[in-house]
């Protein structure tokens, strides 16, 4: 429900003042230039040429686009927009935005607000502080932003300020893409071509599109700002780098779904009447496992609009908790030893009549679909596990991605009991009756028959089927979900493309092209049989039994991020013309080198609070100790017993001494590291030797934590930050 009026925040409260309230569905997407909007705004003709561009991938003409433009500002105008901006995604993971006002001089004095279709279609920021993966030099400044007309221009609203945002794709002078969206764009057609084809190839006639659809659920913290504001590893990193756990975690199990807070309750509600207006169909919101951890899930959307509208989630959810004096904090492992944050990413593909090809139908025709579609994207995973983990790979994700809350770095795919059991006889050319009671035909006599939805959820597999979508659970929670996406549609076109040419090769020879179909898919589910994992990916059994299978597992961001600069790789986007091999090098760079950046951030950070503020209270706590021991031993004499006392004050100078010693070494071995000219080497170095070395260092803080007095500790605790909200 959204307010009609205004609220006022006294603090932490916030007062309604006048409690009159509006269904959501009569200002859903108020704050879009969405397709509603489009058909009251433009004349018919230009309508139908715009969606027609939209639909079928298509320039816009000059005189189309300036009509759009016209309407477009006039709209934003009536909204209070005093300027326009283009929206781009560019290599940072964040997004970016140039503003440039309406307004343009016709005479001394006089203006005019004006947007001309160049305007819209075309921008031009400085590209020379962006990462460009040495695409090209730093004093080469000029790169283009060109309007993605199939996601919807929206307003932004900072304070007093209106802007009109129109997304945008980024490229360099040369051409070539520096952002997320442009390869994104160039997978889902890859997509969709190929899918097609598959679709013609079993008889489906009226196919024209396949579109992926995305359902990112994004998880976050909370904590009160002004514990934030007293730790600057959160306000720089965004994540503490000491600290202890608290007496109390998530052991109780009593966070999970429980009942939110008043203030949480009330960040959240003007967190999702913000996203209503832009059209972001926020859908579920609920409290997560871990304290003062909270999860919010959309409804599906196609892939390029779910992935602008997880963009503006997270910067939704930044911004409104500082509405609430609240932080939220999307790093992947804010806390150590507290779950951390992911993002799930739930990936499915549909047609252009809305068939969800990975749904089991209702007639045999649809289940030999579904199960084409179905092993295609299990063989892509198989085929390009190594592709798969890089896409996830980030510092921050290096905390979560195996520590027992999250999938491990090895990737497999879960499929449930009952569908494996299928894919079992299918291959074994056996007939098994269904044990559900709603049965699906397939048509073939030596298949198996489906049962509908049948699967369960595995909460540690990193890509597992739910019935009709796949969950990617390995994306975390402060990435952007386009670098998942470009991988995963690439790699299913590849599978989709070298399945349909089995099919038709096997159709020569066989009776019909279901049964060339069911030869195909006996072969395939034999060869990515190894992926296949429906136990506890948690254990080391299955650590050991992986490796036996050749699963790759590489639990460090450099390591995996060499799987984008292999041969296969580089072929494998160059052929679908997602990434020529030049912007492909040129990501696994930027990556590299993002990942030294965050580190050696955190290094910094660790260096200035053991330095600056955990070993300055722990000398002062020394020195009243030990003027509490002299004094002891001055009023009752040279024999008192002060032997505990004494103990505690030699932990403290040993652990003072530790952390002094430590700190020295990990920026020793960052200078050492440093001097390596070889960015991969250099990250790996870091990885390897420098990142143990802070483990260790934050273990001796931690412990000296447990040991000095609240007063005199310097850094905001986790019992405070986490349950004192």
């Amino acid at each position: 429900m959204k307010k009609t009026t205004t609220i006022t925040a006294a603090e932490r409260n916030y007062v309604i003042e006048k409690e009159k309230f509006v269904p959501v569905s009569q200002y859903f997407g108020e704050d879009t230039f969405n397709t509603k909007v489009m058909k009251e705004k433009l004349p018919k003709n230009i309508f139908k040429k715009l969606m027609d561009a939209i639909n079928e991938d298509t320039p816009l003409d000059a005189d189309t686009a300036n009509v759009v433009a016209h309407a477009m500002k006039e709209w934003a105008l009536e909204k209070g927009a005093t300027h326009f901006a283009h929206w781009f995604q560019p290599m940072t993971g964040i997004t970016a935005e140039k503003h440039d006002a309406f307004v343009d001089p016709i005479a001394p004095g006089e203006v005019i607000e004006r947007f001309s279709g160049k305007q819209l279609v075309q921008g031009e920021p400085d590209a020379s502080s962006f990462p460009s993966g040495g695409i090209r030099a730093t004093f080469e400044a000029r790169g283009y932003t060109a309007w993605d007309m199939s996601s919807p221009a929206f307003i932004k609203r900072n304070g007093i300020s209106t802007t009109l945002c129109i997304p945008t794709a980024f490229i360099s002078y040369t051409g070539q893409a520096l952002d997320k969206k442009t390869p994104l764009l160039r997978s889902i057609r890859a997509l969709s071509k190929s899918a097609v084809a598959m679709l013609k190839l079993l008889g489906v006639k009226n196919a024209k599109k396949v579109m992926s659809n995305l359902g990112p659920e994004q998880e976050y913290f909370l904590i009160d700002m002004d514990y934030f504001y007293k730790r600057q590893d959160l306000v720089l990193g965004g994540r503490t780098v000491v600290g202890a756990p608290p007496p109390k975690g998530q052991e109780l199990e009593d966070q999970y779904f429980g009942s939110i807070k008043e203030r949480i309750s009330s960040f959240m509600h003007d967190v999702e009447e913000e996203l209503f207006k832009l059209g972001i169909p926020a859908k579920t919101r609920h409290n997560e496992v871990a304290p003062s951890q909270y999860e919010i899930a959309p409804v599906y959307e196609e892939a390029n609009l779910a992935i602008d509208h997880n963009q503006l989630v997270m910067e939704t959810l930044r911004g409104v908790a500082k509405k609430h004096r609240l932080a939220a904090l999307l790093h992947e492992k804010p806390f150590a030893k507290i779950n951390g944050s992911g993002k799930h990413v739930n990936w499915s593909m549909a047609d252009n009549n809305d068939n969800n090809l990975l749904n089991p139908g209702t007639t045999p025709q649809d289940n030999i679909q579904f199960l084409v579609f179905l092993i295609a994207t299990v063989r892509a995973v198989y085929k390009h596990a190594d592709i798969l983990r890089a896409s996830v790979a980030s510092y921050g994700n290096d905390h979560r991605l195996g520590a027992n809350e999250a999938p491990p770095a090895i990737i497999s795919v879960f499929l449930g009991d009952q569908l494996t059991q299928v894919l079992d006889n299918i291959e074994k050319g056996t007939v098994l009756k269904a044990t559900n009671a709603e049965i699906i035909d397939l048509g073939i006599s030596s298949l198996y028959q489906v049962s509908k939805d049948n699967t369960d959820r595995n909460r540690t597999s990193p890509f597992a089927f739910t019935g009709n979508k796949f969950e990617f659970r390995a994306v975390g929670s402060a990435q952007s979900i386009a670098t998942q996406v470009i991988a995963l549609n690439t790699i299913v076109a590849e599978s989709i493309d070298e399945m349909a040419e089995k099919i038709k090769a096997k159709a020569k020879d066989a009776k019909n092209i279901n049964q060339a179909v069911f030869d195909v898919l006996k072969s395939e589910i034999k060869y990515v049989r190894p992926i296949l994992f429906n136990g506890d990916n948690y254990t080391k059994e299955w650590e050991a039994e992986a490796k036996r299978r050749g699963l790759p597992n590489e639990k460090t961001t450099p390591t995996a991020l060499r799987a984008l600069v292999t041969d296969k790789a580089l072929d494998l986007f160059e052929k679908y013309e997602v990434l020529s091999k030049v912007e492909l090098k040129s990501r696994q760079l930027i990556h590299v080198e993002r990942y030294i950046k965050d580190l050696e951030i955190e290094v910094k950070c660790l260096n200035n609070i053991c330095i600056t503020q955990i070993i300055p209270a722990a000398v002062a706590y020394q020195k009243q100790l030990a003027e509490a021991i002299n004094a002891a031993k001055s009023a009752l004499g040279s024999g008192a017993v002060v032997s505990s006392q004494a103990e505690l004050l030699k932990k403290i100078m040993n652990l003072i001494n530790s952390i002094y010693a430590t700190n020295k070494d990990v920026l020793a071995k960052v200078e050492t590291a440093e001097a390596v000219h070889d960015e991969q080497k250099k990250a790996e170095m870091l990885a390897s030797k420098v990142k143990p070395k802070m483990d260790e260092l934050r273990e001796y803080v931690d412990e000296l934590e447990g040991l000095i007095d609240d007063e005199t500790w310097p850094l905001p605790k986790f019992w405070e930050m986490l349950f004192i909200c």
